[in-house]
């Protein structure tokens, strides 16, 4: 035992009573139930087939809840001791709501077999190291009631998922994966590659100086960044659209505005020193800004099916004017 579990005010499963097991047992398969029935509810608008698993889930910890409370009902009475899951070190834990709701339906699914798993096999441990003859029976019948569980949901998951309803969440996860991270991330990409050109080449055509473009462009980077990242996170929360969380968006967005910008002001970190630095620098920012407009015209192709040919010609056009208005200015 460490020094500092020595003032610690937390039991360790084995310095349990009967009545305390059967509490936390009891408290376990509430919270489960309330983690499984926010799977459900997570999945119940696009994937409606888990949304029908996790709910049958729910139901089943709420069952085996009712049962172990009519035990402890039977042999300590109405009232559970104010014992909770953190009240003790070495009981089983689980991973915070906010991590969990973002999972796709089958991470989630993974999620509910291993808790399932884990509370079997710690169960079986407690059993094993116990030295009082009723808790070593209680941990085994708990640890039964886990596997109880795990081929319920087993059960559940060939009834309810069959392969349409497989092929359809991957369609519908595929969806929220475009439209929550895709389609925010190529609109930041775009402005951050296109907008940002023309404060860029203008400094640089004006000044002839690679230290000073190299800051218009880092200014113009960032701060479209966040502008961007900003507008897409407070133009949409998603409850109507469907688009995901806006922070996710926002965040996709304003990054990649801000990869987009500075990926063509980078050259200019080129020192003025060096001979010909101007156009060392001007001439990689050129190619950098060809492989963006490239990237931007994939992106689109693999994920919004706009024909190849087509997008690299709307990028093209839309770069060049925007490049065009930038070296005009700097050079008046």
């Amino acid at each position: 035992m460490g020094f500092l579990s020595v003032f610690s005010t937390r039991k360790r499963v084995a310095e349990l009573t009967e009545r305390e097991v059967l509490a936390l047992a009891i408290a376990n398969e509430e919270e489960d139930s309330r983690i499984y029935q926010s799977f459900a509810e997570a999945c119940a608008t696009e994937f409606p087939a888990s949304a029908r698993l996790f709910e049958g889930m729910a139901e089943e910890e709420r069952g085996h809840r009712a049962m172990l409370y009519d035990l402890y009902r039977q042999r300590f009475g109405e009232h559970l001791p104010p014992i909770r899951r953190e009240d003790v070190s070495d009981f089983l834990t689980r991973r915070p709501m906010w991590w969990t709701k973002n999972l796709k339906p089958e991470q989630m699914r993974a999620e509910a077999a291993l808790m399932e798993i884990q509370a079997a096999n710690f169960y079986d441990r407690a059993a094993a190291q116990s030295l009082d003859t009723r808790l070593r029976e209680m941990f085994l019948n708990l640890a039964e009631i886990e596997r109880g569980h795990e081929k319920k949901a087993e059960r559940l998951e060939g009834e309810l998922l069959t392969e349409d309803a497989v092929e359809g969440e991957k369609a519908a996860s595929h969806r929220r994966f475009v439209l929550t991270y895709v389609q925010p991330g190529l609109a930041g990409l775009i402005d951050g590659s296109v907008s940002t050109l023309a404060p860029l080449f203008a400094a640089a055509f004006a000044t002839k100086n690679n230290w000073e473009t190299f800051l218009v462009g880092l200014a113009a980077s960032i701060g479209a960044g966040i502008s961007m990242g900003i507008t897409e996170a407070m133009s949409d929360d998603g409850k109507i659209s469907g688009r995901g969380s806006p922070w996710l968006r926002g965040i996709a967005c304003g990054v990649m505005t801000t990869v987009g910008g500075l990926g063509h002001a980078l050259p200019y970190l080129v020192p003025n020193s060096v001979p010909n630095a101007f156009w060392i620098a001007t001439s990689l920012a050129a190619a950098i800004v060809a492989v963006e407009l490239v990237a931007i015209a994939w992106i689109r192709t693999k994920y919004m099916e706009t024909p190849f040919m087509r997008s690299i010609m709307q990028v093209i056009v839309g770069g060049a004017l925007v490049l065009a208005v930038g070296i005009l200015i700097g050079s008046s």
